[in-house]
């Protein structure tokens, strides 16, 4: 054997060593990587439900979501309906206001005159009772005056 034999042999031998060291850590990370295996198909098999689950709760919120949208439009109908009643109330109340309007100046302009007229029959009563008044007192005190000089 020679020297090159020799250390040919050396090296194979301290190729085996850091082989053998590396095959520790690599069996180990085998079993890492099969636990994590397991993990991930526990995993697909647990969400599988779920996600069938979840398709489903999105197909009733959808059909759900067709009812509200189908509400809002009958409201939406009634509420153009309620705005036509609205309208219609709103044009009969100004009828109704123009009638009043008609009404009270037609009503009261035959009663302002009526009441004109009353007063001024009655400030010409007064007028002509106060005269007729001042015209007795008059006489009296002419009557008295009369009597006066007499004496």
């Amino acid at each position: 054997m020679s020297g090159g034999d020799i250390a040919a042999l050396i090296a194979a031998g301290a190729f085996l060593m850091l082989v053998i060291v590396l095959c520790i850590p690599i069996y180990r990370l085998r079993h890492t990587v099969d636990a994590a295996t397991r993990t991930i198909n526990d995993m697909n098999e647990r969400s599988a439900p779920l996600l069938s689950g979840l398709g489903t709760t999105v197909d009733n919120v959808n059909v759900a979501l067709t009812q509200v949208h189908t509400s809002l439009d009958e409201v939406n109908t009634q509420l153009v309906r309620v705005d036509a009643i609205t309208s219609h109330a709103s044009a009969i109340t100004a009828n109704v206001a123009n009638l009043t309007t008609v009404v009270t100046s037609a009503a009261a302009s035959p009663l302002v005159k009526v009441a004109a007229f009353g007063y001024g029959v009655r400030k010409a009563a007064a007028q002509r009772r106060k005269a007729d008044e001042e015209a007795q007192v008059r006489a009296e005190v002419k009557e008295k005056r009369k009597l006066a000089r007499r004496r």
